[in-house]
């Protein structure tokens, strides 16, 4: 999905949120949320794919959750553009409590009710983890801050998680929390982008870098 801008305009900061790459818990379809799992071989292959296109961007920062298969990823960037990654705590998946470590038939056989809420878009603790909006109070602010400091038409990069970019930019474009769900997933180790506009952030690509692929992970 793209969006195309105003002849001649200035074209504003840019924040490009970008999934990291596959796990062995994204193939098992098992959820993760704060568990720290590793990147897969094709993990760290998709990651390099991706880094090469996302540094023909010409990014100015870059930022990314402290757990390994985001870091691993945002690696991969920084390798090929020079820059340092800013590790962030708060840019981690949602925690999601006994959900974590179950795959999703698992999880619709024990906890059913609670995953047809949550599908339904009604404020869940999943697992008696975080709500959505919770992820999205500690997520956004630090998206934001990195961005304030961006040159004019300067370029963030932040590499995080499927649920946490998803709530992040349902607050940064101002949509109501049961809206999020809308949105739709990210494949692993592909983006989404947002630009600076005269209203505020609005959503410029969504799911982007690879041809149409089956999301799998926390947030399909």
């Amino acid at each position: 999905m793209s969006a195309t801008g105003e002849v001649g305009a200035r074209r504003g900061r840019r924040i490009i949120l970008w999934r990291h790459g596959q796990t062995l818990w994204n193939v098992e379809r098992r959820f993760q949320g704060t568990t720290d799992v590793p990147l897969t071989e094709t993990g760290v292959g998709q990651a390099r794919r991706a880094a090469r296109l996302l540094a023909s961007l010409g990014p100015d920062a870059i930022v990314s959750s402290d757990l390994q298969r985001a870091a691993g990823t945002a690696a991969e960037l920084a390798a090929l553009t020079g820059l340092e990654v800013t590790l962030e705590e708060d840019l981690r998946e949602t925690y999601a409590g006994v959900w974590q470590g179950l795959t999703h038939d698992e999880i619709m056989a024990r906890y059913g009710e609670q995953y047809a809420a949550w599908k339904r878009g009604e404020p869940v603790r999943r697992g008696g983890g975080e709500l959505e909006t919770e992820v999205a109070d500690r997520a956004a602010p630090v998206v934001l801050r990195h961005a304030e400091k961006l040159p004019d038409e300067g370029t963030l990069v932040v590499v995080s998680h499927g649920g946490t970019i998803r709530t992040t930019i349902g607050r940064l474009l101002g949509l109501p929390p049961r809206a999020w769900e809308s949105l739709g997933g990210l494949t692993n180790c592909c983006w989404s982008v947002l630009g600076e506009g005269g209203r505020g952030w609005r959503l410029l690509e969504h799911n982007a870098g690879t041809l149409p692929e089956a999301v799998l992970g926390d947030d399909d």
